[in-house]
């Protein structure tokens, strides 16, 4: 199978999660966007969505989907989205669309997050792939001082050769040459940075179910 095709088992699956009559929390990404449109052939179940991202938002648009702000729901039942990096344990690294922060904010508030991923993404320790950290714009430069302190090699994350610019208006420091034992204490400790928005760690609310793409079909993995 494809990767593509890995994906998209995943995101058929994780249909079996959506709450019949309610909102439903969608991520950002290759593997979101098939989620979305496997949604979109169920949208009648649903009142809606709570989008982590604007591409988020114009993808549910496109099926029809209402998309509600965050602050106009009181709850939601599941948050559904993919992963750059996975353990056993449910902690990730998310971050590579850079809507990270958003994504963090619509998990934090819901009952259950579900991971959806090939299973590429299941690593013993996170850090292969680069951590993104978005930031203020102005405390860049000291956010990467800090980081290389820590071991890494930070760089800022660039469009030809523009900064990319989140949907908040930031930038994002992505962070090679981490090894990182302990995804709960980096966390807080890169969170605390002055100027770091947050840090694409999500250890301290991690993934509760993770469907893993591969070629003997899906697997579950819960938490």
């Amino acid at each position: 199978m494809t990767q593509d095709e890995l994906k998209q088992a995943v995101a058929r699956a994780a249909i079996d999660y959506v709450v019949d009559g309610e909102i439903i929390g969608v991520g950002t990404g290759s593997t979101a966007n098939f989620f979305i449109d496997e949604l979109g052939k169920i949208k009648e179940r649903i009142k809606g969505a709570v989008a982590s991202s604007e591409a988020t938002a114009e993808r549910l648009r496109g099926h029809g989907i209402p998309v509600f702000d965050l602050n106009d729901v009181e709850r939601i039942s599941v948050y559904v989205d993919g992963a750059d990096e996975i353990t056993a344990s449910g902690a990730m690294i998310k971050g590579g669309g850079a809507a990270l922060t958003r994504e963090k904010i619509v998990a934090s508030v819901s009952d259950k997050f579900v991971c959806i991923a090939d299973g590429s993404k299941l690593v013993q320790v996170l850090g292969k792939f680069p951590l993104p950290v978005e930031v203020v714009p102005m405390a860049g430069q000291a956010i990467m001082r800090q980081l290389v302190a820590l071991g890494g090699q930070p760089k800022l994350r660039v469009k030809g050769t523009e900064p990319v610019v989140t949907d908040n208006g930031a930038h994002i420091i992505d962070v090679a040459g981490l090894a990182i034992a302990d995804p709960v204490a980096l966390e807080s400790q890169i969170n605390q940075m002055p100027g770091v928005i947050t840090v694409g760690l999500f250890a301290q609310r991690g993934a509760n179910v993770c469907l893993l793409g591969t070629a003997d079909g899906v697997k579950k993995l819960t938490f």
